[in-house]
């Protein structure tokens, strides 16, 4: 039986790829915080670790010795800018906590989840070979291509780690990303729809291609997963569809939505309280990035789902859980 050891195992992406490994028959350990909810991830047959990415000596005393594999999802995906120094650590001084236990530990593959801003292109046709531009400074495409360098460094050094990139991430388990279109679309509080678009995929499909990683990933080498291309306007008038509840028609104008962006941040300043739309959700949502998941396919066997599948996947289990009330 394989061992795994997952991060971020509380998670959206990491209750999608627990789900997988244990249908799959692995022997999974779960790193979670001490004040995490567990109870969606008790579901599953796991062992729970309690620990911090950045605490060595927890992670090392967690992390099982020669696992087949560690999964690292664990991820601070704030965009609110009050909150990215401690994403920095979260993110690279984490990482790197990681990845030096998974060597203490003598663990045989790594696979690390990034993001495709890694690439920084807003617009256009983007490859595993286009350029990686995120800005620098901090925040969170900077702290996930920091941590990507740290990952790609110990693959140099020897260790079996792969990056996998993926797109906009729709699917069960999530209450906090991309579900919230839904989540508004219920409740009718959509402020307008975003002028942009992207490359969509499914969370389980991106659990699968981790999996897969894992076990014929090339040390080293990125994996971009993206599969659905369409514009938030398609997205919202799929939702619609799903749920029976009207949309807006029409797109917001992106200086609309950056002036919105600055004005609620800066109530944010004074309320403390993280704002739904900041500057650099702005810019994701105006950004249209489409992502060519050739190699991820052919090299992972990577299946591309429908964007109507994997939000219905979300929406059923939200309906289920009691997220979108009666």
């Amino acid at each position: 039986m394989p061992l795994a050891f997952v991060t971020g195992a509380t998670g959206f992406l990491g209750l999608n790829l627990v789900e997988r490994l244990a249908a799959r028959g692995w022997e999974i350990v779960a790193l979670h915080r001490a004040r995490s909810d567990t109870s969606r991830l008790n579901r599953f047959a796991v062992k729970l670790a309690t620990g911090d990415i950045a605490d060595r000596a927890a992670l090392e005393a967690a992390m099982p010795a020669g696992a087949d594999a560690i999964f690292h999802c664990a991820a601070n995906t704030t965009m609110w800018s009050r909150r990215f120094k401690q994403q920095w650590r979260d993110n690279v001084t984490g990482t790197e906590t990681v990845l030096a236990a998974a060597r203490a530990c003598g663990a045989r593959r790594f696979v690390h989840v990034s993001t495709a801003s890694v690439y920084g292109h807003g617009h256009g046709h983007i490859t595993e070979d286009s350029p990686q531009v995120a800005p620098t400074g901090l925040g969170y495409a900077p702290s996930k291509a920091a941590a990507e360098a740290a990952v790609k460094a110990a693959a140099r050094a020897g260790l079996g780690a792969v990056v996998v990139n993926p797109g906009h991430i729709i699917g069960r388990y999530d209450t906090h990303g991309w579900a919230r279109m839904i989540l508004m679309t219920v409740e009718g509080t959509v402020p307008g729809v975003p002028p942009g678009g992207g490359s969509f995929c499914h969370a389980a499909a991106v659990a699968e291609a981790m999996i897969a990683a894992a076990a014929r990933g090339s040390a080293g080498q990125n994996y971009l997963l993206g599969g659905a291309d369409a514009s938030f306007l398609e997205v919202f008038q799929a939702i619609g569809r799903l749920t029976g509840k009207k949309v807006p028609r029409r797109k917001m104008p992106a200086a609309a939505l950056r002036l919105y962006a600055r004005i609620v941040t800066g109530i944010a300043a004074v309320t403390g309280r993280e704002p739904q739309v900041t500057p650099d959700i702005a810019d994701v949502v105006t950004g249209d990035a489409r992502l060519d998941s050739s190699r991820a396919a052919r090299e992972l066997g990577y299946q591309p789902v429908a964007l109507e599948t994997m939000l219905e996947d979300a929406y059923r289990w939200m309906k289920d859980e009691g997220l979108l009330g009666a």
